[in-house]
């Protein structure tokens, strides 16, 4: 019998190519190597040594296997000195062979029957995998042998009711036993550690009809996390903090208006986007109120996280409560779209995916070492084959089991076209409706640059919506410069850049200029989740001007967010100045920074009324929301405004409303502004103080433009 004491080491490395590594005084070299099938196998294979490479501590040998191997049976290499060593699983995993010989394209997972469970785990290299059962109030745990399939796929179906049970898989590879969690479990223990079997048909709701949805700028998306939407004290709400909460209806503050959901039905969002609420890291759910976190930690990709559960000790608990959220949202008549965070692991190591099929899943660089673009130490290689159906089959479970409306890409620039593509063909499928947007940041992660789903190739990508920073820093000035000031902020150097910014970055003046094909792809913001909230970064860089000034900027910004072309992106509490107290990154801050503050929403009630007139505005006419670039260069024209006033006309436009010229202007400067009205009566719908789709009067000729405003006329 051959030991398991390792002299030296091999890795296969390609199909037919195998690494050795020597100690460099061992033996001072050898001349041969051989390959063995098994412990008991009696017929060494030679290997062909290619190339012989001295490093500082070893001695490498890259040698031809002159025979297919066979994953997942076990091999040794033996030397001209009777060395041995096991043959590991090293770089193939990474290569394109490996690729197409193990794609399996089947379900995985577990799919659970009152009669029997079937389960489901692809693991190419795994030399054997065990099933660990755990039955609900069961004395001994069960340990079963998996069989190995095709295409890398292990099976087993157990014949009894296994509802609630907790299960793991026990998996060796390289001679070495890991347990993970199944990457596809639907349902799992407190703060994670085991996957739960549950019958998903129990937790099912009947979507009720939502209005119409046309075309994605037609949608105005408002961003929260479900513990900030809810904590604060006067929120009105129950049950704070949690699924539930953030399900109740008509909850009121203690000026008895609206908060939570009914008021941001009122406010006229059509898409509340949630912060991640995948299984994640970062908080203990058996204490969930102690710690926060933003979501970013991912876990478990396709079961609900507990902290935000009543109770996250039980599996049906989070999924019903979550559904229950879902479905409250849909009753308003808005649509879900979940924040997904599939560029990343919390940890690489401990992740089910490295346990199972090590050093697959992730990027590494040309030195073997793990990618790190996404500055939390790994990426998710979305371009092998097995990643990317991961991630196409977590969309599409989310898609049909909870019925979100849309999907908000973490790191989006992390991820590859294909997969983003693909992505939007299989959700097509389903529903063309359904909104997808990401950050294309452009991050350094070893594929081509034309082949990530960045903004640089947003060509590529021409049905999904790109989050524009380009819009965002000429609006309110650099994220990362918190002493740099925007258009909105008075500063004239962005003047050119605001005027293409609010024609949907399409370059409307000068087609090199456009950042983006279609409006459709151009998410416009001044603020999120990120980095300081806008009302934070004007306390920074305005300090010397009165409260009233920076007010009136915060407004302004917010109205270009509203009125530009594209998609309108809201940070929930922006429209009543969130501030998180300067904190730049409050992923972790405890909710006296990250709530929403109702309290301070009744005391900016008139800032709330502007803000839902400028939303009633934009929807009351499509001409805020065209939707293909050649509709923008035929309708919107700019006016000859005096430098710092940017004023467009929207002509010919009754076909898509009521009104048949629309103009708008912004006055950044803290000065009056004269402007020359074209020829005609024009009826105001929005000025410095108030915003409704009523007209409050008519105007001819000259309007004067007070100091830091938006004025918004229109004619039939």
């Amino acid at each position: 019998m051959i030991s398991n004491h390792r002299k030296f080491n091999a890795y296969l490395d390609e199909m037919e190519i195998i690494t050795i590594l020597l100690p460099n005084d061992y033996y001072e070299g050898t001349s041969a190597f051989f390959l063995i099938e098994k412990e008991n196998k009696n017929d060494p294979l030679p290997l062909t040594i290619l190339k012989k490479i001295p490093l500082q501590e070893t001695i490498k040998y890259i040698c031809q296997v002159n025979e297919q191997i066979t994953l997942g049976e076990q091999y040794w290499i033996i030397d001209a000195h009777g060395g041995r060593t096991d043959l590991q699983i090293g770089a193939v995993i990474r290569t394109k062979a490996f690729d197409q010989a193990f794609f399996y394209d089947g379900s995985l997972g577990v799919c659970y029957r009152e009669e029997q469970s079937e389960f489901k785990l692809w693991a190419p290299t795994a030399t054997e995998v065990k099933l660990f059962v755990n039955h609900e109030g069961a004395l001994q745990p069960q340990f079963l042998q998996m069989e190995r399939g095709e295409k890398g796929l292990w099976f087993l179906i157990v014949p009894e009711n296994l509802e609630k049970a907790r299960y793991s898989y026990h998996v060796c590879v390289n001679m070495e036993w890991k347990e993970a969690v199944d990457p596809y479990a639907t349902a799992v223990s407190i703060n994670g550690e085991y996957g739960i079997i549950v019958d998903l048909a129990k937790t099912n709701r009947i979507k009720p009809p939502l209005p119409s949805f046309e075309q994605p700028t037609d949608a105005i998306i408002y961003e929260t996390h479900i513990r900030d939407l809810t904590i604060h004290p006067n929120s009105g709400t129950l049950s704070k903090g949690t699924y539930l909460g953030a399900a109740e209806l008509h909850t009121v503050g203690a000026n008895g208006a609206l908060t939570g959901l009914s008021y941001i039905k009122e406010l006229g969002i059509t898409h509340i986007e949630f912060l991640p609420f995948h299984d994640f890291e970062g908080v203990d759910e058996s204490e969930a109120t102690k710690k926060y976190n933003w979501g970013y930690n991912p876990l478990h990709f396709n079961a609900p996280d507990g902290s935000f559960s009543t109770d996250p000790r039980s599996p049906y608990k989070r999924i019903h409560e979550l559904k229950t959220m879902i479905h409250a949202v849909h009753t308003e008549g808005l649509r879900v779209l979940m924040d997904v965070v599939y560029n990343h692991v919390y940890i690489r190591e401990s992740s089910s995916f490295e346990k199972i099929v090590p050093g697959y899943f992730f990027r590494h660089d040309e030195y073997g070492m793990p990618a790190n673009g996404t500055g939390v130490g790994n990426d998710f290689a979305s371009e092998r084959l097995m990643g990317r159906k991961f991630i196409i089959d977590s969309i599409m479970f989310w898609l049909k089991e909870y019925q979100v409306d849309g999907f908000r890409f973490d790191l989006m620039g992390i991820l590859d076209i294909e997969t983003m593509n693909m992505i939007r063909e299989k959700v097509d499928e389903i529903d063309p409706s359904i909104l997808l947007i990401g950050e294309g940041w452009d991050l350094n992660t070893p594929i081509p640059l034309n082949e990530k789903a960045s903004i640089r190739n947003q060509a590529l990508l021409p049905r999904i919506g790109q989050f524009n920073d380009w819009f965002r820093d000429t609006v309110k000035g650099s994220t990362f410069n918190l002493y740099d000031k925007g258009y909105a902020l008075g500063n004239v150097h962005y003047y050119e850049a605001a005027k293409e910014v609010l024609a949907g970055s399409i370059g409307i003046e000068k087609s090199d200029n456009g950042l983006f094909h279609s409006p459709i792809q151009s998410v416009n913001y001044v603020e999120s989740h990120d980095n300081h909230t806008l009302w934070d970064k004007l306390v920074i860089c305005m300090q010397t001007e009165e409260e009233e000034i920076k007010q009136k900027q915060h407004r302004l910004a917010t109205a270009m967010v509203l009125l530009a072309q594209g998609i309108p992106f809201l940070h929930s509490g922006q429209e009543f100045f969130r501030t998180k107290k300067g904190i730049g990154n409050s992923y972790r801050s405890p909710d006296s920074i990250n709530q929403l503050d109702w309290d301070k929403k009744d005391h900016y009630q008139a800032n709330v009324n502007y803000i839902r007139g400028l939303i009633a505005i934009r929807k009351s006419h499509k001409a805020f929301r065209l939707s293909k670039q050649e509709l923008i260069r035929r309708h919107m024209h700019f006016l000859p405004c005096e430098k710092p006033i940017i004023g467009y006309r929207l002509k010919d436009v009754a076909k898509y409303g009521e009104w048949d010229e629309i103009l708008v202007f912004f006055n950044p400067a803290q000065s009056e502004g004269l402007i020359q009205l074209p020829a005609g009566t024009w009826f105001v719908l929005a000025d410095d103080e108030t915003a409704a789709i009523i007209s409050k009067e008519e105007i001819k000729y000259t309007l004067m433009l007070p100091p830091i405003s938006i004025y918004i006329a229109a004619r039939r």
